[in-house]
């Protein structure tokens, strides 16, 4: 590496350590174990996205491809301290392992997006499983680290700044987030239109995709686990990933199991499917994956406003999301204090198309009030566009912190 991109990364380290270092980041932590365990606190504030390839403090300037990674990293999160929501900064760094599978994919096949107007503009799936029997080109990987290549990697970052900052090698499975809902690889694989008509054309031979996946998962996970390489890093909720029932997440734990940490599952893809079908041909196979963890944050971008009861099936439920397109008020209704709800406004009704305060006030102050007694946070995500104002975020969430201040 050049002494150049070595002194770029460990300058940005030093200032993102003196964050991690604030004492408001213990405060977090604390606001947010108390509002994961359903304990009374203010709502909290989580700005998961901030279109920061608009920014002009994302430019780069290290010319080595690894660590112009982290150099991105880092700049990402200096702008972000500017926010003031309720967002917590770890003092590490995560490098993630590699894990050898398939030349064409994890699954054995290429999949991919057709976009004819380019890349960020709508698109279509290149879905391998054209037909019912090229299911037999599917394979289910196994858990495998290549040790020599991680370990030349994590040689590089460490020569930069393993003596400045913790850096956390992720050995965790292939199978994790949207590689681990099944219902994000089975759109990629057979195609989101031909999904629908199969649930209906031929249920049986879906049931046992869907058994074949989600057994390919569970491997993985179990492997991952018999070889000791979940880790408290591999809290996964959407959120900040903190709840007195699980221990916090921390850069270079013991081996753990999966039942000592937070998942992540949704099903963004049947959003437009009914509770039953819903239940049949998605809930029941992510079921068996989500009750090996301690506790589960369900639900993206999908409207779960007529499924929550089917939700409540999945035993370590504690986090259901009530997105941009649910019934708020419906989603109260069946949620109570039972589950803390993920609050997620319109990205374009708050900050994507212009910054009206007044407006953004009546709609935060409506679905406010009807949260109120609840359990909840407030997230901000999916902010494809500031129009390059590079200070809307920041107004957002100040505006956002008075209403809480004044209804709470």
């Amino acid at each position: 590496m050049s002494e150049t991109d070595r002194t770029i990364l460990r300058d940005l380290a030093r200032r993102y350590l003196e964050i991690c270092r604030d004492p408001v980041q213990e405060e977090r932590r604390r606001l947010w174990r108390d509002l994961n365990s359903r304990r009374s606190t203010r709502p909290l504030i989580y700005v998961r996205a901030f279109a920061w390839s608009e920014m002009a403090e994302s430019v780069c300037r290290c010319q080595d491809p690894l660590l112009r990674q982290y150099e991105d990293f880092f700049r990402s999160q200096l702008f972000r301290w500017e926010f003031g929501d309720d967002f917590i900064f770890e003092p590490w760094v995560t490098l993630p392992a590699v894990r050898p599978t398939h030349v064409e994919g994890i699954w054995g096949v290429r999949t991919g997006m057709h976009r004819p107007d380019g890349e960020g503009t709508a698109g279509e799936y290149l879905a391998p499983i054209k037909a019912p029997e090229d299911v037999v080109r599917l394979i289910a990987p196994d858990h495998v680290v290549d040790e020599a290549a991680t370990a030349r990697l994590a040689g590089q970052l460490d020569e930069a700044i393993g003596d400045l900052i913790a850096i956390s090698i992720d050995r965790g499975p292939v199978h994790q987030m949207w590689q681990a809902d099944i219902s994000t690889e089975l759109a990629h694989l057979r195609g989101l239109e031909q999904f629908m008509y199969d649930m209906v054309d031929r249920p049986q031979w879906l049931h046992e995709l869907l058994a074949f996946m989600r057994d390919a998962i569970l491997k993985t996970h179990s492997q991952a686990e018999a070889a000791g390489d979940w880790r408290l890093a591999h809290h996964q909720n959407q959120a900040m990933p903190y709840a007195h029932e699980l221990a916090d997440p921390a850069a270079d734990s013991p081996p753990v199991r999966r039942e000592q940490l937070w998942c992540f599952c949704a099903s963004q893809e049947t959003t437009l499917v009914g509770p039953e079908m819903f239940e049949e041909f998605m809930l029941r196979y992510q079921i068996p994956i989500i009750e090996q963890f301690g506790l589960c944050a369900y639900g993206c971008c999908e409207d779960l406003s007529r499924k929550i009861p089917l939700l409540r099936k999945i035993h370590n439920l504690r986090r259901v999301a009530v997105s941009p397109m649910a019934d708020v008020a419906k989603c109260v209704e069946q949620i109570g204090t039972d589950y803390v709800m993920s609050y997620r406004p319109s990205p374009a009704d708050m900050v994507a198309y212009g910054f009206d305060a007044d407006r953004i006030g009546r709609i935060l102050e409506r679905d406010l009030a009807i949260c109120r007694g609840g359990h909840f946070d407030i997230t901000l995500k999916d902010v494809e566009t500031v129009q390059g104002d590079g200070d809307r975020i920041r107004k957002w969430t100040q505006l956002t912190r008075r209403i809480i201040d004044r209804m709470f």
